[in-house]
Formats: C-alpha cells, sequence, structure tokens
C-alpha cells in the first residue's frame, strides 16, 4: 500500500513553502514520491514553486480544479488511480485552501483506490499571522481542515511575535468551536521556524497521522471563493506591486484574500505571493506570467480593468 499524505491549510498560509521543506526531507530518506498540486482556479500557478525538487525520485502532477465539484472529484480519483500505478513510496497532496476534506477522504475509501493507497498523514499549515477576525467560510475551511489534522504546523513563525503567535492559535481554537469540533490542539502544534526544523521533528511530522473529528458541515466545494487568472500582465514590478495593495485596500474590488502567481520585468522573472497583511516579490526561475487573484464577491470588470488598463470583453477564467 502506498501511503498519501495531505498538506493542507487556508489560503495564503505557506502550503507550497512547507511542502519543499517536507519533501525533500523525505528525498533524503531515500523515498520516491509523487506530489500532485492543484489550485482554487483555471491555471496553476503553485506547480512552478515545487519544480527543484523534480528528478528521477520526485515527479509533480498537476490537476485543473476550476470545474464543478462533481467533475473535479471524478478527475481527482482519475489521478489518484494513474499515480498509484507509479510506484511510489509516498504520495504528496497539497490541494486548494479552500478544500472540501470530505473528498480527500470519500475518494481515499473508494475501490479501488482503496486497495493501492493508504491515509498517512494529514498535516494543516496554519499562518502565525492570523488576523483577529476572518468571515466565517473563512475560519470553516480553516477549522475543517485543522480538526483532520494529526499535526498543525504554523507559518512565518520567525515573523510573528509573541502575541501574534498566542491570538493566532486563540483563533484557531474559537474557530474549531465554532464548528462544534473538540478536537485539542495539544500534542500536535508544531509553532518551530521551518528553516530550524530538525530531522527528529520532520520525522514526527511524517508519522502524525490524521483525525476523522465530528464537526458540523456548513460548506461544500469552495463554499462561493472565487479565482480570476491573468496572463501575461504588462506590468513592472512598481506597478504590479501598487496595484496589489489598491486590490486588497479597496472594498469595491471584493473580498480579496490571495494574490499571487509569475511575472516577468525587464527580461526576469519574479514570484509574487499577497495577503491583506504583506506582500512578496522575490526573483524567480519560472519564465511564464500569471497572476491569480483569490477571494469572494470578485468584481470581475473592476479587478480586469485595473490589473491591464482594459474593460473586459470575455469572461474571466
Amino acid at each position: 500500500m502506498i501511503r498519501v499524505d495531505l498538506i493542507t491549510g487556508f489560503l495564503g498560509a505557506g502550503k507550497s513553502s512547507f511542502l519543499l521543506r517536507y519533501a525533500g526531507h523525505l528525498l533524503s530518506r531515500g523515498m520516491r514520491l509523487g506530489i500532485l498540486v492543484y489550485d482554487h482556479g483555471a491555471v496553476n500557478v503553485d506547480l512552478p514553486l515545487l519544480n527543484s525538487l523534480r528528478s528521477d525520485r520526485c515527479e509533480l502532477e498537476t490537476l485543473a480544479a476550476s470545474c464543478d465539484a462533481d467533475c473535479h472529484r471524478r478527475r481527482f480519483r482519475s489521478r489518484l488511480i494513474s499515480m498509484a500505478m507509479c510506484g511510489y513510496d509516498r504520495i504528496l497532496i497539497e490541494p486548494s485552501g479552500v478544500f472540501d476534506m470530505d473528498e480527500f477522504f470519500d475518494a481515499m475509501h473508494e475501490e479501488p483506490l482503496d486497495k493501492w493507497l493508504e491515509i498517512g498523514n494529514v498535516i494543516c499549515i496554519v499562518d502565525a499571522k492570523l488576523p483577529d477576525e476572518s468571515l466565517p467560510e473563512e475560519d470553516y475551511f480553516l477549522a475543517s481542515e485543522a480538526a483532520c489534522a494529526g499535526a498543525v504546523v504554523l507559518s512565518r513563525v520567525q515573523l510573528a511575535s509573541k502575541g501574534e503567535l498566542l491570538q493566532a492559535v486563540v483563533h484557531l481554537r474559537s474557530a474549531l468551536r465554532d464548528i462544534g469540533s473538540s478536537e485539542d490542539l495539544n500534542g500536535r502544534l508544531c509553532a518551530s521556524d521551518w528553516a530550524e526544523l530538525t530531522e527528529t521533528e520532520l520525522d514526527a511530522i511524517s508519522r502524525c497521522g490524521y483525525r476523522l473529528p465530528d464537526y458540523v458541515k456548513r460548506y461544500s466545494g469552495s463554499a462561493g471563493f472565487q479565482a480570476l487568472s491573468f496572463l501575461n500582465l504588462p506590468l513592472g514590478i512598481d506597478a504590479l506591486r501598487e496595484k496589489t495593495c489598491e486590490l486588497f485596500g479597496d472594498p469595491a474590488f471584493g473580498r480579496i484574500l490571495r494574490v499571487k502567481g509569475f511575472f516577468l520585468d525587464a527580461g526576469s522573472s519574479y514570484e509574487l505571493n499577497a495577503t491583506e497583511h504583506a506582500c512578496s516579490i522575490r526573483e524567480a526561475a519560472d519564465s511564464h506570467g500569471v497572476i491569480t487573484v483569490i477571494g469572494r464577491d470578485l468584481n470581475e470588470n473592476a479587478i480586469h480593468l485595473l490589473l491591464t488598463g482594459k474593460q473586459p470583453i470575455l469572461h474571466i477564467l
């Protein structure tokens, strides 16, 4: 049986960054890995972040998550069947940040997958700089993902104050109570700087397991979260940073939760990763240009006009 690990967490938590660290650890243990990545949108912008893992012992797969829920479940199941035939020691899955946990557990217990694959670990990434308040839909996904996890790993610990760390844990426990979950974080919370994670700590995470908790399921599918993708935007670093800040600062664009992707400026490739509280732009090896805006109640026309300078002609993917 091939063990399958799910690396989950709400939008912008840092799943891809953790996956890089975690997969590197498993590869150092001599494992052969298959990694499946899919995002909330028509264009996947997380996969290029993981390209450095590609080797004869690590293969990367992607799955489009922009179709309806039933279609996506069929595609997810089919992709797992094909990956089960490849002889991996372990499969790692990084889903969208607005992920229905039942989709994973249901697929893993369906024939013929239940004969080839077994659930290894569910690892939930939670931002150590969680805001004090979030929308109910956001807290639902945060809590449902954490409730099922064998390990809850805080990201950006090195950037958070002790007060912010405490507030993040308080926020998470409150969100768990709101969905009727009695799951305790004691014994499964990791609050270490990822750069300082020891091999012993990573080994422990790789054996953390998972939980099947009781909680009130309030939403299914993506619960109204939207993603707009833009190819080859004619914007340089300064202009894109300014417009990204404008998206988060003006409610007329909708509830913006994440802006991420890659873009070109003066012949060089850069990675953009922005949330309401931070905007990071750094050089990247990837050369294609795609920016994805994720949120709720998005004003597609206004966002398109801001980023492209033109009124949209067709509906944005």
